[in-house]
């Protein structure tokens, strides 16, 4: 690893309050992080982060060189730990990391992040997130006994990414941060932050969790990770927040529709939407007519085909995972702005879940579709599956959900059928865990 490349901050102690949303209006660019930070320390350079990953793990830059370097990470097997005893805890900020997005002084860099509206590209910041994430996971797990982690970890859930009031212009510095901030036996959470610098003072941008997992040398099966200690009721407070949203995912999937039948009151909702589009001149169920001003959900549909290449690979030879959000997050913003006939802002992303890795060669089919509605806000999901260029066979790997405001209010969307009525109830869930409705001025938010 190169020591000019990872600068880490050396941290004092303290952290400040914990709360799931970001707090509004400046604060001190000294102390914009979770943890207060010494002065001196020098944030780690975007581009540097991949560089960085690849270096940790013995990743070929070279496409044709990745089958031996990922047999010779099998050689790293010895290192693994045999039991979660086995390893030196580690405190929360053994893994905090600045990163710096330099937009403002970086033109070249700027032409990356700039949207056709002048803004930053939000599809951009979602492969950065995932990007930091890792890194900070491998900060958490680092073992001085071998240059090269013996470890695989990789995204297992983007938990909740919410955005808050401040502008993201492509012409003034970004920073994230992050730490670990929970630890299972071989998973870990990891809550990062990002701002973004209005005169002299960096401003909370979004907040966001994930959650990692860590696998063996070969990314075959599991690998245990390093037991977290935290050192203050602060610390104390995040882990116990990591464990509550651990159970609250135990619960939410307990729940899912695909496993269990909807509760009275969304049987109620479903049925009531069912009446009001029959047609009042047959007595049939299955003549229907849509209301004044609403919509099929059936008709928001849009789809997009990516092959994909040895370019969009990660350390372990698989497709990105950022990248999959990114081209998600591009599909599910167009379909938003084509329903609502407007510019859409992103408002929240949660429970993206990386089902199935992504090989390279692959194709990537994305299906994008509204799937709930109210006021000025848009419900998109978007369902990611793969096939290899010699099977027919599709494997779902992704599903994405986000929530968009757009500029005016938008039309109702109407199930027609018992499936879209799922889909309708699953984003009013979504859009329901929502921390609260938020009001974003147009000038203050993310484009694709």
């Amino acid at each position: 690893m190169r020591r000019a490349a990872l600068r880490l901050c050396a941290l004092s102690k303290g952290l400040f309050p914990a709360g799931r949303g970001l707090t509004q209006g400046p604060q001190d660019p000294r102390r914009q992080g979770l943890f207060h930070i010494q002065e001196a320390c020098s944030p780690i350079h975007v581009n540097h982060v991949r560089d960085t990953l690849r270096e940790i793990v013995g990743a070929s830059t070279n496409w044709r060189d990745h089958v031996r370097a990922m047999e010779e990470r099998k050689l790293l097997h010895s290192f693994l730990a045999k039991s979660q005893e086995g390893l030196p805890p580690r405190r929360m900020k053994d893994s905090y990391i600045e990163v710096l997005l330099p937009l403002g002084s970086e033109p070249e860099l700027r032409e990356k992040y700039l949207t056709v509206q002048n803004t930053v590209r939000f599809g951009r910041i979602l492969e950065d997130l995932d990007s930091l994430g890792v890194l900070i996971c491998y900060m958490h797990t680092k073992n001085h006994a071998t240059k090269m982690s013996p470890l695989s970890i990789v995204t297992a859930l983007v938990d909740k990414i919410d955005m808050c009031k401040k502008s993201l212009s492509p012409e003034q510095d970004i920073k994230f941060s992050g730490h670990v901030s929970w630890v299972g036996k071989t998973s870990m959470e990891v809550k990062m932050q990002m701002f973004q610098l209005h005169g002299d003072e960096f401003c909370p941008v979004l907040d966001a969790t994930f959650v990692m997992v860590a696998r063996d040398s070969d990314n075959k099966g599991p690998a245990f990770v390093n037991p977290l200690i935290p050192e203050s009721p602060e610390e104390e407070e995040l882990f116990r927040q990591g464990e509550l949203n651990k159970g609250r995912r135990i619960a939410l999937s307990s729940t899912s529709l695909l496993k269990v039948a909807p509760s009275a009151q969304e049987r109620t909702t479903i049925h009531e939407m069912f009446l009001s589009t029959l047609d009042p001149k047959t007595i049939s169920f299955q003549s229907r007519v849509l209301p004044p001003g609403a919509v099929w959900m059936e008709t928001t549909k849009l789809k997009s085909l990516e092959v994909c290449h040895p370019q969009e690979r990660n350390i372990f030879n698989r497709i990105f995972g950022g990248f999959l959000m990114r081209k998600a997050y591009e599909l599910g913003w167009a379909t938003a702005c084509s329903f609502g006939c407007s510019r859409p802002f992103v408002v929240a992303v949660d429970d993206i879940m990386f089902q199935k890795p992504v090989d390279v060669g692959s194709l990537l089919f994305l299906s994008s579709q509204v799937c709930f509605t109210q006021n000025n806000y848009i419900q998109v999901r978007v369902h990611s599956e793969v096939a290899s260029l010699l099977s027919k066979e599709h494997t779902t790997t992704n599903v994405f959900h986000f929530t968009f405001m757009s500029e005016k209010d938008v039309p109702l969307v109407f199930p027609k059928t018992y499936g879209d009525s799922m889909l309708y109830l699953d984003g009013q869930r979504h859009f329901s865990s929502m921390s609260v409705p938020v009001t974003l001025r147009k000038d203050c938010l993310a484009d694709p």
